[in-house]
């Protein structure tokens, strides 16, 4: 039985090949045959002997990995602002109404203990930014594989899907437009694209963002979906007051469990664990980088624990209140174990793992300035992952010739 789709590329397909009148946008034609069809070409013989993953399957593992988090992000947006809104209404005051507000009256309740309200209303949020990141996104992919005449990668998806789950809900539009933009372009392609990248182009936008326009990005206060409402942070009250401190709604559990004002995809550690865990089974994640950076992470606890601060009640916070928020868990599962810009050597990857988590800790306790620290922490360990392979390759070979040199 025919497939009248497959006869339709077929009968396209010469017109974006060789000498055709549309050749110099095969990539466009090659990325929409790809999503329904896998490739025809084939490798053989003892040199090209490959297993069943190619990057294509890849990062759709990786897609798939976000979903926990993507919908109980979706959730806890909009059980934070209409808990707000309750507050706020039972305070008898007005919130500001913005564009979002006529389509939570048409498409969502405002009861926060209604679970499909809660998601109503935050996909009312999410949908928006995640719509710019990928259409601004996959644009910028296309421009730059039209012009270079290479196969549109499918890693701009992913990329598209993780600057939007660390987004604000509350986050311009126009600066999300902007911020994925300056991740792909300034932190990816000018450097020759997928696989040249030195820096995690998501991050790379979030930290143009960041910088850029502090006062939507910085996380001082508590990113909620209701236009005018600002709460300090559980990181800004750790870093003035302790993490002792806490207000009853901030409590380890409930950071935990994600039910607490932040990033859209960075709350809930349970479902950035789900995540995690199916990287880790696919082989996608290195266990290593993810072992390296918890052990980072709680050796350098530890030392400023038994230090110790009579000014900095940051001194005082035990690793697993450090592993449950802002954004460590989302940065260790889906941004430190991104394989392109980190170490490639397996010793490598400990050590590149040790100083993300080793640079987060120092960054949170020592900088009062930016509470967060994780997005710093694998910049950082992105620069120097380069490095760090170079001397555990050298050390293999200075190692190698030692043992041949005594034979």
């Amino acid at each position: 039985m025919s497939d009248p789709l497959r006869n339709l590329f077929d009968k396209s397909k010469p017109l974006f090949e060789g000498k055709g009148r549309f050749a110099r946008f095969f990539p466009l034609f090659d990325v929409f045959e790809n999503l329904f069809y896998s490739s025809e070409r084939k490798t053989s013989g003892l040199t090209h002997v490959r297993d069943g993953s190619d990057i294509q399957r890849v990062m759709v593992v990786v897609w798939l990995a976000t979903f926990p988090t993507m919908f109980f992000g979706m959730y806890n947006i909009g059980y934070q602002a209409l808990a707000a809104l309750e507050a706020i209404n039972l305070a008898g005051a007005e919130h500001i109404k913005d564009w979002h507000w006529p389509l939570v009256q048409l498409f969502s309740g405002l009861d926060p203990n209604s679970i499909l309200d809660c998601i109503a209303y935050g996909a009312i949020y999410f949908i928006p930014i995640y719509l710019v990141t990928f259409f601004v996104g996959i644009a910028w992919e296309m421009v730059f594989a039209v012009v270079r005449q290479h196969e549109i990668s499918e890693g701009a998806f992913v990329t598209t899907v993780l600057f939007a789950l660390s987004c604000p809900p509350d986050a311009p539009l126009w600066q999300v437009a902007l911020g994925i933009s300056v991740g792909l372009v300034i932190g990816k392609e000018i450097f020759g694209g997928t696989g040249k990248n030195f820096l995690n182009p998501a991050l790379t936008g979030r930290a143009f963002l960041y910088f850029a326009y502090p006062a939507s990005w910085s996380g001082d206060m508590s990113w909620v979906a209701v236009d005018g409402y600002t709460a300090a942070t559980m990181l800004g009250i750790s870093a003035q007051d302790g993490y002792a401190n806490m207000p009853d709604a901030f409590t380890w559990s409930n950071a935990f469990f994600g039910l607490v004002p932040g990033s859209i995809g960075e709350t809930s550690t349970v479902a950035i664990l789900v995540g995690l865990a199916i990287l880790l089974f696919t082989k996608i994640a290195s266990y290593r980088i993810v072992g390296g950076v918890i052990l980072g992470t709680i050796v350098t606890s530890y030392l400023f624990n038994l230090i110790g601060s009579d000014t900095n009640p940051m001194f005082q916070m035990p690793f697993w209140w450090h592993m449950v928020m802002g954004g460590y868990a989302f940065g260790l599962v889906f941004m430190a174990t991104e394989p392109v810009s980190g170490s490639h050597t397996n010793t490598g990857r400990w050590i590149y793992g040790f100083v993300i988590g080793f640079m987060v800790i120092m960054i949170r306790v020592l900088n009062p300035a930016y509470p967060e620290g994780m997005m710093l922490a694998i910049l950082f360990g992105n620069l120097l992952s380069p490095l760090i392979d170079h001397f555990v390759v050298s050390r293999n070979i200075s190692y190698r010739v030692k043992v041949l040199n005594a034979k």
